[in-house]
C-alpha cells in the first residue's frame, strides 16, 4: 500500500492512501499539536470532504481496533495447525488491576499456562513484551494458550 505524505506548513503532515474502489482517499492529518483528523477526500481531487476530530485517546482505540484484528490473524494462521492452542485479544481497562503495573506482576505465564505475545498501544504493535514491561488502560493485550488458560488469563485481567 502507497501512504502518500504531504507536509502543511504550520500544521503538520497529510498521510492518505487510495482505498481498493479508487473513487476515494482516506488518511490522517497529524497536526503539530499532536491532535489527529481522520479525513476522506475524492481520488480525483485532494480537498478534504469529511474530516473528523480525534482526541488522543480515541485515535489510539480507533488504531487498536483496526491493527488488532490483523495481528490476531496472522498469529491464528500461525498456530491454526497446533491443536488447542488459541488467541485472544483482552483490554487493559480502566480499573483495571493491572493498570500500571508490570507483565511480571500478572505472573501470567505461571498462574494461567497462556502468553501475552503482543500488545498494542496507540496503534503501534509492541511484540514479545518482557516481565518490566508496564501496562495503561487502553492497552490491548494479545495472549495465546489453551482455551482453558484463556479463559483464566481473561478472569486475572479482570479481578486479579
Amino acid at each position: 500500500m502507497n501512504v502518500e505524505v504531504t507536509p502543511l506548513p504550520g500544521i503538520g503532515v497529510r498521510k492518505d492512501f487510495p482505498i481498493k474502489s479508487g473513487r476515494r482517499r482516506i488518511g490522517v492529518i497529524d497536526h503539530r499539536d499532536g491532535t489527529i483528523d481522520l479525513i476522506s477526500s475524492r481520488a480525483d481531487n485532494p480537498d478534504v470532504t469529511d474530516q473528523i476530530a480525534l482526541t488522543a485517546d480515541e485515535a489510539a482505540t480507533l488504531a487498536n481496533l483496526l491493527g488488532a484484528p490483523q495481528l490476531v490473524a496472522r498469529l491464528r494462521a500461525e498456530h491454526g495447525e497446533l491443536d488447542g492452542v488459541n488467541t485472544r485479544q483482552f483490554p487493559i481497562q480502566h480499573g483495571s488491576p493491572y493498570d500500571g503495573r508490570t507483565l511480571g506482576e500478572t505472573e501470567m505465564r505461571t498462574r494461567t499456562k497462556s502468553s501475552i505475545v503482543a500488545v498494542m498501544r496507540a496503534g503501534q504493535v509492541l511484540a514479545s513484551p518482557g516481565p518490566d514491561f508496564t501496562f495503561t488502560a487502553g492497552d490491548l493485550l494479545v495472549i495465546v494458550g489453551t482455551t482453558e488458560g484463556l479463559d483464566a488469563a481473561g478472569q486475572l485481567l479482570t479481578d486479579g
